[in-house]
C-alpha cells in the first residue's frame, strides 16, 4: 500500500478548473518533485494532500499510523517564545512522553505486586516510544538544524516577535524537519535560504531524512540532487516523469516536440480544408464545401490543439544599447560598515578591488545579510561608501532590477506596463503594442494573460513584467537582484535564455551583467566571474562560474580538515606521552604506598571497560564533528566542543590507568 494516495481529485475556483480529476500515489521513502507554471495548481494539490484544503471531489488515503507534515507559508508561532524554544516545540510529543515516564518512576516508589508489574510494562512501552520519537539527545539535533538553516547561537534566545519574515520562514522549515514526519510536503523550501542553507538542506534530505518527500521548488540543482521522479501539473492534469529534473527536461522536450508536430500537422490540415472551402463554396461543389466547413468548425471548437508555448525559442532581438567604454565599473579599496547598538562594528566588505569590463558576466554570492545588495548599490552610486572609490566607465547606461516592484501602475494591463517601463528607463524609446505583446509572450504571458491588470499579478508575474521592460530598454549594464525569487522553474529557464547572448542568432542580452542570486543554476548559466562575500567582511574575486568556485571551496575545506586532523593526531600523541609519564609516576607512588582500596579498584572490569568505551566513543564523535566545515568555522562551537573533550580526557585518564594496572 502506498504511503499516501489521491484518487480523482477535483478542485475549482469559480469557473477556473485547477485540478480535473487527478490521481497520484507516493511510496514510503520516495522523493518527488512537483513542477508547473505558477497558478497551475501545484500548491493547491499539496495543501489538499496535507489536509489544509478540501477537494471538490475525490479522496485522499494515508497509510495507518503514518503522518504528513506541510511547510506553512504563514506559520503560527508563540511570539513570546524564543527561536530555539519554538524549534524545540517539534518535540512536544517527546516531552510529554518524558513527563509520563517521570510519573511512572514516581508511582513505582509506592507500588508492588501486579501494580508494579504493570508499571514496569508501561516503562518498557514508553522507552520504545521515546526512542522512536528522538530519545534523550534532541538538543544536538535542534542545534544542528538551526545552524544548518543559517541561524547563529546568538539568535537562539531572540523572541520570535523579533524575527524577520524570512527568519520565521526558516524557523518553520527547521521545526518541520525536526518533527520528521513520514511525508514532507515542501512548498518552495529554499525561499529565504542562502547557498549554504540550500546545500545543507540538500544534504539533510539526501543523507539524514529517511521519509518521503513531495517538493515544489524553483531550485533546479536541489531538484536534481534530491528527487527521483517529477510530476508536472499542466492544464488541470498530472503528467508523470521518471528521474530527476534534468531527465524530466529531456523527456518533456521530446514529448513537446511530438505535440508541436501534431499541432503543425493539424494547422496544415485546417489550412487545406479552409482553402478547399474558399475555392468551392460558391460553385457546383458548394454543398460539399458547406459540409466540410461544418466539420471544420466542429473540429476547431472541440479538438483544436494548442501550440506548446515553452517550445517557442527566445528569438526576440532587443534594441541595441549604446556601446560603453571598455571598463564598465572599477572599484578601488571599497569598504562598507555600520555601527551596532552594542557599540561594535558590522563590516560588510572591505578592501575590494575589481575591474568589470564590457560584456563580462558577474555573479554576486554570499550568505544572507552579507551585504550583496549594498555592494551593487554602492557600485551604482545609490549608497555611499565608508572608504575607497567606484568609477563607472564612459557611456554606461545601467538598469537595476531590485526586489521591490512597487512602482508598477496597478490599473495597467501587462503589455502596457511593459511599454511604460521602457519609456521610463529609455526616454524617447517606444515599443509598439504588437512588439510589447510579443515581448510579453516571450516572457510567458500568453493570450488573455496580457490583458491582466498589474494589481492581480503574483510576485513572480510582476518580476517578469519588470524584467521584460528592462531587457528591452537598451541598457548596456544590467544589475539584477534576486531575479528568480518567486519565479516558477519555467520562468527561471526563460529568464536564463533571455540573459544569454547567442552570437550566431544575435538574440538575448549582449550587455554587461551583474547578478545577485542564491540560484546556483542561474549563476552557472549566466555568469563567468564571481564576487563572493563571506558575511564576515571579506570579499573574494573569483574568475570562474559557481560550479568551479564550489569545487575549489570543497577542496579548501578538505585541506583544512586534513590540517586539523594532523594537528589533532599530534596532540593525541603528545597526550599519550604525558599520560605514560603520569602513569609511571602513579605506579611508583602506588608501590611506595602499598595496596589501594579506591573506588576504581573496586569497580568490576566489565563496567570499567564499558565506561572507557563510552567516553572514547564520545571523544571520537567530537573529533569527527570538529572536522566539519560548518563547525571548525564557528569559533564558539569549536570552543565548546574543545572544553567537553578536555573534560572527557580528564575522566578517561584514571580509568585507563586502572585498566592497564589490571591487564599487567
Amino acid at each position: 500500500m502506498p504511503l499516501i494516495g489521491a484518487t480523482t481529485i477535483e478542485r475549482s475556483f469559480g469557473e477556473h478548473v485547477v485540478l480535473g480529476g487527478v490521481s497520484l500515489s507516493i511510496e514510503a521513502g520516495e522523493r518527488v518533485g512537483l513542477v508547473g507554471r505558477n497558478g497551475s495548481g501545484k500548491s493547491t494539490l499539496m495543501k489538499i494532500l496535507g489536509g489544509l484544503d478540501k477537494p471538490d471531489g475525490g479522496s485522499i488515503a494515508m497509510s495507518r499510523g503514518r503522518s504528513a507534515g506541510y511547510l506553512q507559508q504563514d506559520p503560527v508561532f508563540d511570539m513570546r517564545e524564543t527561536l530555539r524554544g519554538e524549534a524545540e516545540g517539534a518535540f512536544a510529543a517527546l516531552h510529554e512522553l518524558h513527563r509520563e515516564m517521570d510519573g511512572v518512576f514516581e508511582a513505582m516508589g509506592d507500588a508492588d505486586g501486579d501494580a508494579l508489574d504493570k508499571l514496569m510494562q508501561r516503562q518498557v512501552t514508553l522507552e520504545k516510544r521515546i526512542e522512536t520519537a528522538g530519545g534523550y539527545a534532541v538538543d544536538h539535533k535542534i542545534d544542528e538544524v538551526l545552524h544548518g538553516l543559517g541561524f547563529t547561537d546568538a539568535q537562539f534566545s531572540v523572541p520570535v516577535s523579533g524575527l524577520s519574515g524570512g527568519q520565521k520562514s526558516r524557523l518553520a522549515l527547521a521545526r518541520l524537519l525536526l518533527q520528521e514526519p513520514d511525508l514532507l510536503l515542501l512548498d518552495e523550501p529554499t525561499n529565504h535560504l542562502d547557498i549554504e542553507g540550500r546545500l545543507w538542506l540538500e544534504s539533510f534530505l539526501m543523507d539524514t531524512y529517511r521519509g518521503a518527500v513531495l517538493m515544489i521548488s524553483h531550485d533546479r540543482y536541489l531538484l536534481d540532487a534530491v528527487v527521483t521522479r517529477i510530476i508536472e501539473v499542466e492544464q488541470a492534469r498530472l503528467i508523470d516523469y521518471p528521474g530527476n529534473y534534468a531527465k524530466f527536461r529531456e523527456i518533456r522536450a521530446e514529448r513537446r516536440e511530438a505535440q508541436l508536430r501534431a499541432y503543425e500537422n493539424q494547422q496544415t490540415k485546417f489550412k487545406a480544408e479552409a482553402k478547399f472551402i474558399q475555392k468551392y463554396k460558391a460553385g457546383q461543389r458548394a454543398k460539399q464545401a458547406r459540409g466540410r466547413e461544418s466539420r471544420l468548425d466542429r473540429e476547431k471548437r472541440d479538438s483544436t490543439l494548442e501550440r506548446p508555448v515553452e517550445l517557442a525559442s527566445f528569438r526576440l532581438e532587443f534594441p541595441k544599447a549604446p556601446r560603453s567604454g571598455d571598463i564598465v565599473a572599477k572599484t578601488r579599496g571599497v569598504g562598507k560598515w555600520y555601527d551596532l547598538e552594542d557599540g561594535s562594528r558590522k563590516t560588510l566588505f572591505e578592501g575590494l578591488d575589481v575591474s568589470i569590463e564590457r560584456g563580462e558576466r558577474w555573479g554576486v554570492i554570499g550568505p544572507n545579510g552579507a551585504g550583496k545588495t549594498t555592494l551593487v548599490r554602492c557600485i551604482l552610486g545609490v549608497q555611499e561608501l565608508e572608504t575607497g572609490e567606484v568609477k563607472l566607465g564612459s557611456n554606461v547606461n545601467a538598469g537595476y532590477f531590485s526586489q521591490d516592484h512597487s512602482g508598477l501602475d496597478d490599473d495597467t494591463p501587462v503589455y502596457r506596463a511593459i511599454q511604460r517601463i521602457i519609456r521610463k528607463e529609455n526616454p524617447g524609446g517606444e515599443l509598439s503594442e504588437q512588439a510589447a505583446r510579443n515581448l510579453a509572450g516571450a516572457f510567458l504571458f500568453s493570450g488573455d494573460e496580457q490583458e491582466k491588470e498589474v494589481r492581480v499579478l503574483s510576485g513572480g508575474e510582476r518580476a517578469r513584467v519588470v524584467m521584460a521592460g528592462l531587457l528591452a530598454s537598451a541598457k548596456n549594464l544590467l544589475i539584477l537582484d534576486e531575479p528568480t525569487n518567486h519565479l516558477d522553474v519555467v520562468s527561471a529557464e526563460r529568464l536564463e535564455e533571455a540573459l544569454r547572448y547567442d552570437k550566431e542568432r544575435k538574440t538575448g542580452y549582449d550587455g554587461t551583467l551583474i547578478v545577485i542570486s542564491h540560484d546556483r543554476a542561474l549563476i552557472d548559466a549566466t555568469c563567468d566571474n564571481l564576487l563572493v562575500l563571506d558575511g564576515a567582511g571579506g570579499v573574494e574575486v573569483f574568475l570562474g562560474n559557481y560550479t568551479m568556485w564550489h569545487k575549489r571551496d570543497i577542496e579548501r575545506a578538505r585541506e583544512r580538515s586534513r590540517e586539523l586532523d594532523a594537528a589533532r593526531r599530534a596532540q593525541q600523541t603528545q597526550e599519550k606521552k604525558e599520560r605514560a609519564v603520569t602513569e609511571k609516576k602513579r605506579r611508583d607512588d602506588a608501590a611506595r604506598r602499598g595496596p589501594s582500596n579506591n573506588a576504581l579498584e573496586r569497580m568490576q572490569t566489565d563496567k570499567l571497560e564499558k565506561k572507557i568505551e563510552k567516553i572514547e566513543s564520545r571523544i571520537k564523535a567530537i573529533d569527527a564533528e570538529m572536522g566539519l566545515p560548518d563547525v571548525w568555522s564557528d569559533a564558539k562551537r569549536c570552543s565548546k566542543l574543545g572544553d567537553e573533550r578536555s573534560t572527557l580526557m580528564g575522566e578517561l585518564e584514571p580509568l585507563e590507568f586502572e585498566w592497564v594496572r589490571r591487564a599487567e
